[in-house]
């Protein structure tokens, strides 16, 4: 692939996953801030399977991906899904998994930044960081006033 001379390769890689993420069907189904009972809609969705780890304060739904890719949801039990993280060969449906929080990545992801490998947002309600190079890539988001008491960010990836 041929870049233009003015035109970063951060911004074609943006641009690029904006794309991606824009096409995919919406549905409604779990994402970032909405109820764990919908995690089961992802799962059928994505054609994946799932793994429900409990811990103290939340579970963990591991959701193993037809890709090699694995997207986990971490929700408050009967509550809502309060971060998403993934890892894998490629970038997960982030219009799915960030749900409502899609447009702040969207706007985010336009701006100029540093870095072609990564991009970092913190605003008041929403934390996202990812990371990558092709077919190794990682990330998560959450949403901070959200995260149960005693949960450390280290667990959430």
């Amino acid at each position: 692939m041929q870049t233009h001379p003015q035109i970063p390769v951060a911004r074609l890689a943006c641009a690029a996953l904006l794309v991606v993420a824009a096409v995919q069907p919406h549905v409604a189904r779990a994402a970032l801030g909405q109820p764990e009972t919908t995690v089961s809609a992802d799962v059928q969705q994505l054609n994946g399977s799932v793994k429900s780890t409990e811990r103290t304060n939340y579970t963990v739904h591991e959701i193993q991906l037809p890709s090699g890719g694995v997207l986990r949801e971490f929700a408050v039990p009967g509550g809502n899904v309060f971060a998403v993280a993934w890892s894998g060969p490629a970038i997960p449906n982030l219009r799915q998994a960030l749900g409502s929080y899609f447009d702040v990545f969207a706007t985010a992801a336009k701006a100029p930044h540093s870095g072609h490998t990564h991009l970092q947002i913190s605003q008041d309600g929403f934390v996202m960081q990812s990371a990558g190079h092709m077919r190794a890539y990682s990330g998560r988001a959450y949403v901070p006033q959200s995260i149960p008491a005693g949960t450390s960010l280290e667990e959430i990836r």
